[in-house]
């Protein structure tokens, strides 16, 4: 079987959609679906130095590039949608990731016209706060043309049954099915060189710290994050925690939040540690105390998976579409967006480390039972299977 997938971008700037592709397809390369990722070499105002328009190996994973030609939140790429129109029929099914961009449009109308069956994985595009953030154009986006790919979809690909609950309540869609996101079997083992973070951050020394390891934008909850966290630290108890923001973002915003710690006098406190990726990543995650993310919006949280996978506990907000799973397995913490229950919360989770060590374990059983890329692509692959089986759906 072909799977083609198609992503607006994958450079590392776009956060965990970029990462997870490569490692689906990786998943379903070892299941003997043969996948080939189709995208842009967007990069934010830059481009990834990579050859366009011809197949090559990147991450490992066959990967076709075309040329962004305009708009960075479009991303519209003429010469993508010619290719699509031309091998779309070469695949046995075309795997949709996002929405509101022109990779998407194309595919799917290419699909229809080729009569290829076709799956769309939202990236919580489809979340109420999501379809808030720059309203008219994404209702323009929608009457226009996301309506009818999506309704046109053989099935629509949630990772979080809280994530296909707002979808169809409040689209009227009815044809989803849940299969959430995988992470690699190595973060379930302790890595030999665990302290390689704190040897490229030697300020760090021995001191416990509590990680954010995100795309940095206004969603995540940063400022909230930050303004407990310094609140907390200027208790004597807890002086010697630290917070390790670790991930890349728009400069001007990056900048706007080391301001706040500046002004909060927690510089000594916050470590800004930039991207981090292969055994750096892993060795933040599994030396962490304790991962946070307290999000507006969140319709999966992959470093939450990876977090609990490595035995660390985790905090979120109830916007992180995973939090009832993880109250269920005693996983974490799950708090309002609220700075007097953030900081009580924090005080908490530092205070309790058997506790934290408990929800650590249950998160890692979690991860077992339900969140590796074997067990993950086993289900993609069924629903493969299942959709070049049924009917197309209606055009209209």
């Amino acid at each position: 079987m072909k799977a083609l997938h198609v992503i607006p971008s994958v450079a590392p700037r776009y956060g965990g959609p970029s990462r997870a592709i490569f490692e689906m397809c990786h998943a379903l390369e070892e299941r003997g679906v043969g996948p080939l990722i189709a995208t842009t070499d967007a990069d934010g105002a830059s481009r990834l130095p990579v050859e366009l328009g011809s197949r090559l190996r990147y991450e490992g994973v066959p990967t076709i590039f075309f040329p962004r030609q305009w708009s960075e939140a479009f991303k519209y790429s003429g010469p993508l949608a010619r290719w699509l129109r031309a091998n779309v029929e070469r695949f046995d099914v075309v795997h949709i990731h996002a929405v509101f961009s022109h990779a998407c449009l194309a595919a799917a109308r290419a699909s229809r016209w080729r009569n290829v069956p076709y799956v769309v994985r939202p990236l919580g595009t489809l979340d109420p706060w999501a379809l808030r953030q720059k309203r008219l154009r994404k209702r323009l986006l929608w009457h226009v043309w996301a309506r009818r790919m999506l309704r046109g979809a053989t099935a629509i690909h949630y990772t979080t049954t809280e994530e296909r609950r707002l979808a169809e309540e409040g689209l009227g869609l009815d044809h989803g099915v849940v299969i959430p996101l995988g992470v690699r079997e190595e973060l379930l083992t302790p890595q030999a060189d665990r302290m390689c973070f704190r040897k490229r951050f030697p300020s760090l020394g021995k001191d416990p710290y509590i990680l954010m390891l995100s795309r940095l934008h206004p969603k995540k909850g940063l400022e909230l994050l930050l303004e407990a966290f310094l609140a907390l630290v200027n208790q004597q108890e807890f002086q010697h925690w630290r917070l390790v923001v670790a991930g890349e973002g728009a400069a001007g915003y990056v900048t706007s939040l080391q301001r706040l710690v500046q002004e909060k006098d927690g510089a000594a406190h916050v470590l800004f540690a930039g991207w981090l990726d292969g055994a750096e990543n892993i060795s933040a995650l599994q030396d962490a105390a304790l991962l946070a993310l307290p999000s507006h919006q969140e319709n999966f949280g992959l470093s939450v998976v990876e977090a609990m996978a490595c035995g660390v506990p985790v905090l979120v907000s109830p916007h992180v579409n995973l939090a009832e799973e993880i109250r269920a397995a005693g996983a974490g913490w799950v708090v309002p967006l609220d700075a007097a229950a953030l900081l009580q919360a924090l005080m908490d989770a530092l205070r309790g480390e058997a506790e934290r060590s408990t929800r650590g374990s249950a998160g890692r059983d979690l991860v077992r039972s339900r969140f590796t890329w074997p067990r993950v692509s086993a289900e993609l692959a069924q629903l493969y299977r299942s959709v070049t089986t049924q009917p197309l759906r209606s055009r209209s």
